[in-house]
């Protein structure tokens, strides 16, 4: 049987260090009493002591933060959260980083819990909270649990139909709140010290079980204020339950014969692997099913990445002429299905889902949880390698671009032929919305080489932020940022943040004068960007304090000499370089991609 991934965005879960970090942390007790998140691919974290008694709220966020492998917070000052941001500061496990945006800091929170299993950010009532919010969107989207921290007006404003600054003007203090509502599975305002506590634990709690953002508001003046549930010692351990239900042990038993007779009475079966194993938590079980290491490009059978007509090569034709398949995790939206243009046999897939087993023209049984389908599933499924010998037999190696002539212009597939070259077990790739999906999809990623995008939000500029966060949270990677000049253009503050912090990632500015992805879908003058001296911005923002160098590369010479130099002289600095090419230099799969995505969008209305 062979194994695939279902597009682009499913390589996030290339690297087993990355997937097994990425869902909620499980707790183990240490002999203090205090707990850490232990990430099965990383050593268990070690928690410092208290730096005083947590018998305040704020002591006793900070604490619960910590506890649950939160080692930084993404902030913003403002008025209403300086108090809550003191208590950050003088805690010993968190290191507080300051963003030059309320939306940077909650892009950096969506990268920090990819690597670290949750994030956290704090921002200021309403004029930050509502800057946060597209962040979150995308933190959503990709099922992450990001815990967003709010300081909020004092609670005697409550009710008292005042107008205060940083709202629209009302004396209505739930817009905010209005807002995240359908971004958070949880929201919590904490306006009294009665419950605090409870409200802090459940927001956290709900955070880890559903693996999505929460909101907390804090009001300002209740941070610093005693109360006895704040200094319970040692801490209680959080008790996460699964959000859905346990498995049905009847349904279970017949779906799993069901699926095992479709299966072993295929010719040439397949297996999909989607990104929703990460919030089910299903890592494991899919690990028993493959019998590999999760998505790991090494194994014998693993064919690429479907992704309809813009796959890996040869991948998509083995998949949909696949006489039985099992989706497991598949996100089927607009984009990770081509517009919709997937051909594989829907009447011979079957759709394991978080908590149900969908069957081809047939039952759905529910309550199923993935993780046990998957371990039931593999004591009774057959080996066949049929499919990975059909595609062995239709499978042509890739060419590499061709050689540059001296003093040519320098090309995109050049580039990453040299990232490629790049890549080993102790980087990460992050890929920009654009372009860069496309290539960075045919990256060969070496065992425990982590690679990130954000596919169904999309936000153009996500990346820069996140990969603030994603370093953050794994300083012992170096991560190479692939964005185009558009998409840094929206966020390119935070590179300022990555040299104060010291962080050494390998940043390729794509520029090629416009926004190359909207110019595929409908070109028009407003895809044309005012061209920036990208090298002198960020020597700007370094300003002879910090450890950062950069380069501009207009020809294969120039880049291979600026890549031994980031590998070399420069390994332990962050380095950014641009590299110049031609503005209509684009991958045919965003060729494909724009066609299929044109199409689908300029449908007719019905009748």
């Amino acid at each position: 049987m062979s194994v695939t991934q279902e597009n682009g965005s499913f390589q996030t879960e290339t690297n087993p260090m990355a997937t097994t970090t990425a869902h909620s942390p499980r707790i183990k007790p240490l002999n203090n009493g205090i707990v850490a998140a232990d990430n099965s691919a990383h050593a268990p974290l070690i928690i410092p002591p208290p730096t005083t008694l947590p018998s305040t709220l704020g002591h006793y966020l900070a604490r619960r933060l910590v506890q649950i492998g939160v080692s930084d917070i993404f902030s913003v000052p403002g008025d209403s959260n300086l108090v809550l941001l003191d208590y950050f500061v003088a805690e010993k496990g968190i290191n507080l980083v300051g963003c030059c945006s309320e939306l940077n800091a909650g892009y950096a929170a969506d990268g920090y819990a990819r690597r670290r299993g949750v994030g956290a950010c704090a921002v200021s009532f309403t004029v930050g909270g509502l800057s946060l919010i597209n962040a979150i969107a995308g933190a959503y989207s990709e099922d992450l649990p990001v815990i967003c921290i709010v300081g909020g007006p004092n609670s005697n404003d409550y009710g008292s139909k005042r107008i205060i600054h940083h709202t629209i003007g009302l004396p209505d203090f739930g817009q905010e709140l209005r807002c995240f509502q359908n971004l958070t599975c949880y929201q919590a305002i904490i306006n009294n010290l009665e419950d605090a506590q409870w409200q802090i634990d459940t927001a956290i709690s709900k955070c880890l079980e559903e693996s999505k953002p929460v909101y907390i508001s804090i009001c300002c003046n209740v941070v610093s204020i005693p109360h006895p549930s704040f200094s319970i010692q040692p801490l209680i351990p959080f008790s996460t339950k699964c959000l859905y239900s346990q498995t049905n042990q009847l349904s279970l038993e017949v779906a799993v014969a069901k699926a095992a007779q479709l299966l072993n009475s295929a010719v040439k079966p397949v297996i999909v692997a989607g990104k929703k194993l990460r919030p089910a938590k299903a890592q494991d079980a899919f690990l028993e099913l493959v019998d590999t290491c999760l998505f790991s490009e090494h194994h014998a059978h693993f064919i690429g990445t479907y992704w309809g007509t813009i796959s890996t090569a040869f991948c998509c034709e083995t998949v949909e002429i696949a006489d039985a398949s099992i989706f497991v995790g598949a996100s089927l939206d607009e984009l990770e299905t081509l517009a919709f243009s997937l051909t594989y046999k829907k009447n011979k897939a079957i759709m394991v889902e978080i908590d149900r087993v969908v069957f081809p023209n047939g039952p759905t049984f529910v309550p199923i949880l993935m993780k046990d389908f998957l371990q039931a599933l593999a004591k009774h499924v057959k080996p066949n390698p049929t499919a990975y010998e059909n595609y062995r037999r239709i499978y042509v190696p890739e060419c590499s671009p061709p050689e540059s002539d001296p003093g040519e212009a320098l090309r995109v597939n050049v580039l990453f032929k040299h990232i490629q070259k790049m890549l080993s077990s102790q980087m990460s790739v992050i890929s920009e919305t654009g372009d860069s999906w496309f290539h960075c999809q045919k990256l060969k990623l070496p065992k425990s080489c982590g690679y990130e995008m954000q596919l169904l939000y999309a936000s153009i500029g996500w990346s820069l932020g996140a990969t603030l966060g994603y370093a953050q949270a794994a300083p012992q990677d170096r991560v190479i940022l692939c964005v185009g000049d558009g998409s840094f253009q929206m966020t390119p503050q935070e590179v300022s943040t990555m040299i104060k912090l010291g962080q050494k990632n390998i940043i390729f500015l794509i520029n090629n004068g416009g926004y190359t992805i909207e110019v595929e879908l409908h070109d028009g003058p407003y895809n044309v960007i005012k061209n920036w001296d990208y090298t002198a911005i960020v020597n700007a923002m370094h300003n002879g304090d910090g450890n950062c160098w950069t380069t501009k590369v207009y020809t294969e010479e120039e880049l291979v000499n600026a890549v031994e130099t980031a590998m070399g002289d420069r390994n332990d600095c962050l380095c950014f370089i641009e590299v110049i090419v031609h503005r209509d230099d684009t991958s045919k799969e965003l060729l494909e991609f724009g066609n299929k995505l044109v199409a689908c969008s300029t449908r007719p209305p019905r009748l």
